[in-house]
């Protein structure tokens, strides 16, 4: 039987973050200016997309990030608080469709669209284990560090 997903349009969620060292470009890995790093939005954006979903999802079901369009377009300095929101646009089947931005205290620092796959969570872990059981030795590459 197919799953049924009760998520309606207009869904709402939120996330919010002070921003703090750890969370700079230069601290991530993502740059060298200290302000809030695009991989941290991204994060607040996802757990905004959670916080709208989770709770309505049958049990033992988890959503699963697949996709994300973002543009991050204004910079938020140490210190600054920064809530992304996530709202359910549509559903299709497994997937939920959400728009999604992220504000500073002063403007919208970024937005875009974001795509979350509904899973069972037993079917899921059991084919990560599957996979895990699976494993071939990993190649050395000319990009791995040697030994």
């Amino acid at each position: 039987m197919p799953l049924k997903l009760d998520l309606p349009a207009g869904l709402k969620g939120t996330a919010e973050l002070v921003v703090g060292e750890q969370h700079t470009a230069p601290r991530i890995g993502s740059g060298r200016i200290r302000v809030l790093a695009t991989p941290v939005m991204i994060n607040l954006i996802e757990a905004a997309a959670l916080a709208a979903v989770e709770q309505s999802l049958p049990e033992d079901h988890q959503s699963l990030g697949t996709h994300l369009d973002i543009t991050h377009i204004a910079a938020t300095p140490v210190g600054m608080r920064v809530r992304a929101t996530a709202e359910v646009v549509r559903v299709e089947g497994r997937t939920i469709y959400l728009r999604v931005r992220a504000e500073d205290e002063r403007e919208l620092i970024g937005e875009g669209t974001h795509e979350r796959v509904v899973v069972n969570l037993e079917r899921f872990d059991r084919r990560v284990q599957e996979k895990a059981g699976d494993r071939p030795p990993f190649p050395l590459t000319e990009s791995t560090p040697r030994k």
